[in-house]
């Protein structure tokens, strides 16, 4: 399921949005400002914002994440239409602006539309806090610096970081990357899964664990 940071300044705003959220199965976390969404964040993933403009610092959160390398969806809430309101939230870089008045239904299916429409972004790319794994160029971004992998590193590191938490057999491994027919053993597997450690060792998004007896699997640390 989704999981959805509500940031805003007013306490029961952010426990009505709570109970509308967790009412439709989204895994809610609630932060009063920027500042403490941006900590938040760095121990939990989220996969949308929904931010108030309304007495808290939406814009240089939003602007901060962008800065940082977030591909983040946001969603900004505003207590009214004002189209230089709107205009200075789409050049921090919101994703979607909502004016008041609007009802609980509207605000599910714009949330329901920019999950579905990331969904099918990143159905080539996988965003992990500040890093993102882009498929179609082999290449791990942190921020601003790129890492260009060896086809089969990332293809290998796509497929853990894509299903998060399960574990792979070494063969389950081998036959998805190398294909069937390949020759080599399952020990490239484990060479490999060595390499990817070392290349990304000490990053605090992901780890590649190693289950005893049985294969590996990737952890979201964000």
């Amino acid at each position: 399921m989704f999981h959805i940071l509500v940031a805003g300044h007013n306490k029961a705003w952010r426990q009505k949005m709570r109970d509308l959220l967790e009412a439709e199965h989204y895994t809610v976390a609630l932060a009063a400002n920027g500042e403490a969404a941006m900590a938040l964040m760095e121990g939990w993933h989220a996969d949308l914002a929904i931010v108030s403009q309304s007495g808290m610092d939406a814009l240089e959160f939003t602007s901060a994440l962008r800065e940082a390398g977030s591909m983040l969806i946001v969603l900004m809430l505003a207590d009214q239409e004002s189209p230089a309101d709107r205009k200075s939230a789409f050049r921090a870089g919101v994703d979607d602006f909502l004016p008041a008045p609007f009802d609980g239904e509207e605000l599910l299916l714009h949330i329901r539309a920019l999950l579905r429409r990331a969904k099918v972004e990143q159905e080539r790319k996988i965003v992990l806090g500040c890093v993102t794994l882009d498929y179609d160029t082999f290449t791990v971004w942190r921020e601003n610096e790129a890492h260009i992998l060896p086809q089969k590193e990332f293809l290998l590191l796509f497929k853990l970081l894509s299903n998060p938490d399960k574990v792979f057999t070494r063969l389950d491994l081998m036959d998805e990357i190398w294909g069937a027919e390949s020759n080599s053993g399952w020990e490239t597997v484990t060479v490999h899964i060595a390499r990817l450690r070392k290349r990304f060792h000490g990053w605090p998004e992901f780890s590649i664990l190693s289950v005893r007896g049985v294969g590996y699997k990737a952890v979201k640390m964000c």
